[in-house]
Formats: structure tokens, sequence, C-alpha cells
């Protein structure tokens, strides 16, 4: 099988927060738990980077989260997708006129899936990661 076949059945998850209030990680986490069963589409969440297939970004992205982003990005093995979840992640919310951000996960590393809110609802988040692995079951 292709690489990309392996992720469309079952993708791992990793889990990074940029510089969040919390929010969007308490509803990433909640989205992980039994009660929407992500692992009925086959996500389940890694504590390794070098395992995940996708990377879900939460909060505004600062000089330095940039930084580990980027090196997380580079450590994921291929193919590699990130999805940004919350506005935070996609254009800096609220912080996005302060000094030290950047506009949003984008800037950093490429992403394939936004999902917007603030703090967007479990069952948004794992519909857009729904959405990324229909994408990649439709690639190959």
């Amino acid at each position: 099988m292709k690489p990309a076949e392996l992720v469309s059945r079952s993708p791992w998850l990793a889990h990074f927060n940029t510089a969040a209030c919390n929010g969007c990680d308490i509803e990433v986490l909640a989205m992980l738990c039994p009660q929407y069963d992500p692992e009925r589409f086959g996500v389940k969440l890694t504590p390794s980077i070098r395992r995940a297939d996708i990377l879900v970004a939460t909060g505004a992205v600062n000089k330095k989260s940039a930084v580990r982003l980027k090196r997380l990005y580079e450590q994921m093995a291929e193919p590699k997708f990130v999805v940004a979840v919350g506005a935070c992640a996609i254009s800096g919310g609220v912080f996005s006129k302060s000094y030290n951000l950047y506009a949003g996960v984008d800037r950093s590393v490429p992403v394939v899936a936004y999902v917007p809110g603030c703090p967007p609802k479990p069952e948004a988040i794992l519909d857009g990661l729904v959405k990324v692995i229909a994408k990649l079951r439709k690639a190959k």
C-alpha cells in the first residue's frame, strides 16, 4: 500500500497548543472522548510526533511557538497534514493586533483544513478531521 492509503484508513493525531487560552484544547480533548467516538474513523491520539499523520494546532502563534511548531512539523513522517483549530490558530483571533504574534498557523507550516470557532465545538473538529480523511481517500 501507498503511505497515503494507510493514513486515510487510520490517521493518528498529535496535538500542539501554540499559545492558547485552553478553550480549544479542552474541545480537542473532548472530541477524543468516547461520546464522539473518533475511533470509528480510525482517528487516534498519539504521544509521539514521529508517528503522527495529522498535527492539530490550537492557539495563536507567537515568535517562540512558531519555531517549535515548524520543528514538530519537520519531525513528522510523510505524508503529513496540519489542521488549524480555532480562531486564534486561523488568524490570531482576539490577539491578532499583538506585537509578538503571527497571523496564524499557516504562516509557519502548510495547513490542509481550518476549523473556525472560539472555541469550536467537538463535532466541528471531528467534522474537519473527517473531511481531511475524505480528501485523502479521494486523492488515492
